[in-house]
């Protein structure tokens, strides 16, 4: 059974950078994809990006192209999220999820994600 743990959320100043991690158990992420989520406070979750770890492709909505970047480390078995000049609004819950990954690419909706890790917070303010 999959597992994922999510780390690496805190108290950052407006314009500061990030990372995300999200590290998984149990299994080998080779085959998954990955995807990191944000929950504003009072908002619903939005998806900001997601990796096809069988070939590498990701996705990302236009809105956050750019100023967030999705990674892997197959040998860590773990994903990363970078996130650069951060805002006010950044502030919020941040999950990764996984799915077995297809062969194309990957979805950045909720729906197709069975694995979901436990969330950190991040607070984006002076």
């Amino acid at each position: 059974q999959l597992q994922l743990v999510v780390s690496g959320g805190g108290l950052v100043q407006p314009g500061g950078s990030l990372r995300l991690s999200c590290a998984a158990s149990g299994d080998s992420l080779d085959t998954y994809t990955v995807g990191w989520f944000h929950r504003a406070p009072g908002k619903f979750r939005e998806g900001l990006s997601c990796i096809n770890n069988k070939n590498g492709h990701t996705t990302y909505p236009d809105a956050y192209y750019g100023r967030f970047t999705i990674s892997r480390d197959n040998v860590k078995n773990a994903v990363y999220l970078q996130i650069h000049s951060l805002k006010p609004e950044d502030t919020g819950d941040y999950t990764c999820a996984a799915y077995a990954a297809s062969n194309y690419g990957c979805y950045i909706n909720e729906d197709p994600y069975d694995y979901w890790g436990q969330g950190t917070e991040v607070t984006v303010s002076s």
